[in-house]
């Protein structure tokens, strides 16, 4: 009874960890080409393209995950970045914001212990806009992000297998669609 207590409450905790890695990926493809009213109608003649806005590097990760890179103007309200800082002006390079996800190896992990899976690693920028890497959780067996063809806007297929290392290996898949890319 103990140990199916154990798995249990392990279910629960990647769980937990899966939906908030996932809800942080879609919050940034979500944001991902903002631009205020502004900024569109003065940029109107160089409309910068949806692979400026978004971009995903097929298969350069832990176990071969890939990894995204968003970029987005601040919006008038506030914004936080993928780790909960604050996003400002100090915190954009180019006027634009931007947030990463990719999927390393445990760097905590000491020499001959088995590892429980990847790092799920924030990019975001500092205040003196340099790129920082911050780990969110680990577990991560991969992530894969596709996009989908042939629908109104761009959609995005984010797909997170997590793992205890032992017993458990879950799949999570989300689709999420970006509004400010056409």
């Amino acid at each position: 009874m103990i140990a199916k207590q154990i798995q249990y409450e392990k279910t629960q905790s990647l769980n937990a960890e899966a939906e908030r890695a996932l809800e942080l990926i879609g919050r940034a493809i979500r944001m991902a080409g903002y631009q205020h009213t502004q900024s569109f109608i003065r940029n109107s003649k160089h409309k910068s393209s949806p692979s400026d806005s978004i971009q995903i590097q097929k298969r350069v990760g832990f176990r071969g995950s890939d990894a995204l890179m968003v970029k987005h103007e601040l919006s008038h309200g506030l914004d936080f970045d993928c780790i909960g800082n604050t996003l400002s002006k100090e915190r954009t390079k180019n006027h634009l914001a931007q947030q990463g996800f990719l999927v390393d190896r445990q760097a905590s992990v000491p020499k001959g212990m088995r590892v429980n899976g990847g790092s799920l690693i924030c990019q975001s920028l500092d205040k003196r806009g340099h790129l920082q890497n911050t780990t969110l959780m680990n577990g991560v067996n991969q992530l894969s992000i596709q996009e989908l063809p042939g629908l109104s806007g761009k959609a995005y297929k984010v797909k997170l297998e997590m793992t205890d290392g032992v017993l458990l290996h879950r799949e999570y898949e989300r689709i999420f669609f970006a509004r400010n890319l056409s």
